[in-house]
């Protein structure tokens, strides 16, 4: 008579099959992006990001979605995410987002540093002072050698923001006139670029001044 007992508390260790684990494989992360979504129809809206991961994100809309329906978002310092909808929430709606390995790698970066960008001094991590310059026109050199007119909003040893409807990948490494560096984030009216060879003061303020 002993026995049965114990076969049923085996039994209840065994997993309910009726209960659905969480299929949430990546940590998410609040960060409040602007941007734009674009629907299946073509149509698009405003929104904002909730959180985001590597493999999903969720999104605060003023219409309603599909489940299932495929949605195209851009948004600011993250650039274009396409994914498939799998949630509907009060206000929004989660994406599962479809991202090559390589572009799962920079998405990580990128939600890195705008998880860790206000403990690094604020916006790209600013430790000089930045000169105001107006609008001077300057060439970024893309990635593929492709040179492309911007114009130099501000600059300081360490970067400069930079006015330019290209959006190179963040990571990259481009050419700012003479200067070899590295794009770090985006803002409304172009890129955020760190110097990856810190010039001279002086220099600086010659070229760009």
């Amino acid at each position: 008579m002993c026995p049965a007992p114990a076969a049923s508390a085996r039994s209840s260790l065994r997993p309910d099959p009726r209960i659905v684990p969480d299929r949430r494989r990546h940590k998410r992360f609040q960060v409040a992006l602007l941007g734009r979504f674009m629907r299946a129809n073509k149509q698009e809206y405003p929104c904002r990001l909730a959180d985001i991961s590597v493999g999903g994100a969720a999104i605060m809309a003023p219409v309603e979605v599909e489940l299932d329906e495929r949605i195209v978002a851009y948004l600011d310092e993250l650039g274009g995410l396409e994914g498939r909808v799998t949630r509907i929430f009060d206000g929004g709606f989660a994406i599962e987002l479809k991202v090559s390995q390589h572009k799962r790698e920079k998405l990580a970066a990128q939600i890195t540093w705008l998880v860790n960008k206000d403990e690094l001094g604020g916006a790209a991590g600013r430790r000089h002072q930045r000169l105001e310059v107006v609008n001077k026109l300057q060439t970024l050199v893309l990635p593929n050698g492709s040179p492309v007119d911007c114009r130099v909003l501000d600059v300081s040893l360490s970067g400069a923001s930079i006015g330019t409807l290209v959006r190179p990948a963040i990571g990259d490494i481009v050419m700012f006139g003479k200067l070899r560096c590295k794009v770090m984030r985006y803002h409304d009216r172009g890129i955020g670029v760190q110097f990856l060879d810190i010039p001279d003061p002086e220099a600086l303020r010659r070229y760009f001044g």
